[in-house]
């Protein structure tokens, strides 16, 4: 069927269901669909919006086909974004049914938003003049129309007085059209002063956009020089040319500060994409996306499947980040689909980190991607003084985490009326919580887990599957009272020993399941950027870009806590949060320290972190990559097979090893017990699949799924591609 084509009797209709493939539906009489339009169907009992899509219509009985009931008043979905939902499908063996299903994520706004009713000023005039009357005259001179309520505000009277006027026809009632959700951005309204590295970046990242092609940029910058100013210059570049922008964040529902900023720059916020977003506004933003109106996109990594009318520019912010990897149900790293994006849309996209992802350094180094450097901090302020304190001749004292190393350099901050920071990438109170008489350890009753000890909640939760039971004051097994103990810290028992030794100092702990969620947390970071805090407790929640004018010492609990399993990518995420996190220290010129608790000092990681060798770091790294052929040099595939009971999961798991087809350039290892072998009463087995660069993994995979065991009963099969977790 063709774009344009004028009519058809049946059309190919894509709907938010696991289905391999579009159905067909019938087209009435009078009714005009083309590729892209977005429709109303049946489907089973249920009517469903579905996306009317590419291909040719199936074979099929006319008399058997049920019709379209209704083609929604909605801008089609155009051609780019129906190749990327195909692409996204076949690259990560998703049915592309659950693919066009994050694309339809807002049904309400497929209908126009209704026009509102407003006043606008006659002729005529009042049979008598008050101060409060004179005041909405003039605010409504000049023809403007305006709603009731926001006549009244900007006059400073009461909605009586704008009623009155209007019963003697000083004002008639007009429909205008839906406010925008935020202000066009204007590049031209605050041009920063960069200095010359920053300059030199920005030139770059103005002639991709220039070129009106795809190409990808690396923006590689430390902590603190400057990147979102010179990706900035990029936006601008792309508003010139009236094109539209999407910014990708980790965490935008946490970065208040960065749509500060882009106001600054812009004289207006972008629009917001998240999952924290009221649902109205989420349809608003959508509508106004597809019609054209929003220019600029800020958002977390689903904002990728919003249908940009024109978009010209994205930029990765953090490119880094793990949160930019989706696990559930589409698995796909939006890094990675941004860049798939660009290429399709043929439009340029910059990828923004200080510690670059391994992937992301190689396609530089061998010319795939552009990359622009800016070494130093903007101002050239200095970069924190990095130390490790090595635990084994440093010890806390007895009871306590922190080394008294630490606790001297606390003190001195603090006199000198400056923040500290204290990093532990754990939540809660304490790990894991037992029973000092009968050695009982509490574990999740449907995970393979133990129940985290969340004491400013009185609670053990588990941090995979949400159980949650309240803290027993006897052990279950034993009976015996006041003798369960709480083993290893989380950031809630740093806090604690922070205010035994600190009693008058403001503490404040984030975590990211504190009471008062997201809201909470942008107060607490406000209030820490204004000084507000003397130490601040956080997980990896304080290494997402904050920047926190006053913090001069950054402290990392345990730096060892990465290195300890089995990921091929623990040393890199490590060094990536340890970047991350002591770059808070210090970015507004100050002399400023980051420290690091290890057991393992003379480690390649701490080694490079201290010595400040990023180079040194990622040198070794790609080696040892290449050499064990792990992606960039290789690729990775995780099939992952759970059901209710053990034995459904493992012999699902091992027809599905025997299916493996024959192969010189693939290898299956397992099936095994998945570290995290039962999660929320599932049983977990794992197939990893290794292989050449070159090879063709989805079509290995797809042999292997047709040939080996249906499923049957309780089984569930999940395919990741590329992945970034190995629980």
């Amino acid at each position: 069927m063709e774009e344009d084509s004028p009519f058809v009797a049946a059309a190919p209709v894509l709907v938010p269901m696991p289905a391999e493939r579009p159905y067909t539906y019938a087209v009435p009489m009078g009714m005009r669909v083309v590729p892209g339009s977005i429709v109303r169907v049946p489907l089973g009992p249920r009517q469903v919006a579905g996306i009317v899509w590419d291909g040719v219509v199936e074979k099929v009985d006319a008399k058997k086909l049920r019709p379209i009931e209704q083609v929604f008043d909605c801008p089609t979905i155009d051609r780019a974004m129906r190749r990327f939902v195909d692409w996204i499908a076949q690259y990560t063996l998703s049915p592309p049914g659950m693919v066009a299903r994050m694309l339809l994520r807002a049904p309400e706004a497929f209908d126009p938003e209704p026009w509102i009713e407003g006043l606008q000023r006659t002729m005529l005039r009042p049979d008598r003049m008050t101060e409060a009357r004179t005041r909405v005259l003039e605010t409504a001179e000049g023809g403007l129309a305006w709603t009731r309520s926001g006549l009244a505000h900007a006059a400073g009277v009461s909605s009586t007085v704008i009623d009155g006027l209007r019963a003697q026809g000083v004002f008639e009632t007009v429909t205008i059209p839906p406010r925008p959700v935020v202000a066009a951005p204007d590049p031209d309204y605050a041009q920063p002063a960069l200095m010359p590295d920053q300059e030199e970046a920005a030139v770059m990242l103005r002639a991709g956009v220039s070129a009106d092609a795809f190409g990808v940029t690396l923006l590689d910058g430390v902590t603190g020089s400057g990147k979102t100013e010179v990706y900035f210059e990029a936006v601008a570049a792309a508003l010139d040319k009236g094109r539209q922008v999407l910014i990708l964040l980790p965490e935008i529902a946490l970065t208040h500060a960065f749509l500060e900023r882009f106001q600054d720059r812009f004289g207006a916020k972008p629009a917001e994409w998240h999952s924290d977003l009221p649902p109205r506004m989420r349809e608003r933003v959508w509508r106004q996306v597809a019609e054209g109106g929003v220019r600029v996109v800020a958002g977390a990594r689903s904002a990728l499947f919003l249908p940009f009318r024109d978009l010209g520019l994205i930029v990765v912010d953090e490119e880094h980040d793990p949160a930019y990897k989706q696990e559930d149900r589409v698995f796909y790293n939006a890094r990675d689909m941004a860049v798939v994006r660009g290429h399709i849309g043929g439009f340029p996209v910059v990828l923004a980190s200080a510690t670059p992802s391994v992937e992301s350094r190689v396609n530089a180094s061998q010319g795939r991607y552009g990359r622009a450097v800016l070494s130093g901090r903007f101002a050239e302020a200095a970069l924190p003084d990095l130390k490790t304190i090595d635990m084994r001749r440093a010890p806390p004292a007895r009871g306590g985490f922190l080394s008294p190393l630490m606790l001297d350099h606390m003190k001195r901050t603090l006199e000198r009326q400056e923040q500290s920071l204290l990093f532990l990438n754990r939540r809660g109170y304490a790990p894991l919580t037992l029973c000092r008489v009968c050695g009982h350890r509490f574990g999740c009753p449907v995970c393979s887990a133990w129940l985290v000890e969340h004491r400013f909640r009185g609670q053990l939760v588990c941090h995979h599957c949400g159980h949650n039971e309240k803290r027993p004051e006897a052990c279950p097994e034993c009976g015996t009272l006041d003798h369960l103990v709480a083993c290893g810290p989380g950031v809630e028992r740093i806090a604690e020993e922070v205010v035994a030794h600190f009693p008058d100092a403001r503490t404040i702990v984030l975590s990211s399941d504190l009471m008062g969620g997201v809201r909470r947390l942008r107060l607490e970071l406000e209030a820490i950027a204004n000084g507000e805090a003397d130490i601040v407790i956080g997980t990896q929640l304080v290494a997402k870009g904050h920047n926190f004018p006053n913090m001069t010492m950054v402290g990392v609990v345990d730096a060892d806590l990465g290195l300890a399993n089995g990921d091929p990518r623990a040393a890199e995420r490590t060094f990536q949060l340890l970047s991350q996190v002591t770059g808070r220290a210090g970015r507004t010129g100050k002399k400023s320290l980051g420290l690091l608790q290890t057991f393992q000092p003379e480690h390649p990681v701490m080694r490079a972190i201290v010595s400040g060798d990023a180079e040194a770091f990622y040198e070794r790294e790609i080696a040892e990559r290449e050499r064990a052929a792990l992606p960039p040099f290789g690729r990775l595939a995780g099939v992952i097979v759970s059901a209710v009971t053990r034995a459904e999961a493992e012999g699902h798991a091992r027809g599905l090893r025997r299916a493996a087809p024959q192969a010189s350039d693939l290898f299956v290892l397992g099936p095994a017990e998945a570290p995290l072998s039962l999660l929320g009463g599932r049983h977990r087995f794992r197939l990893l699949i290794q292989g050449e660069r070159r090879a063709d993994m989805q079509g290995f995979i797809r042999a292997m799924l047709a040939e080996g065991p249906k499923l049957r009963g309780s089984v569930r099969v999940q395919v990741d591609i590329d992945p970034q977790s190995f629980l």
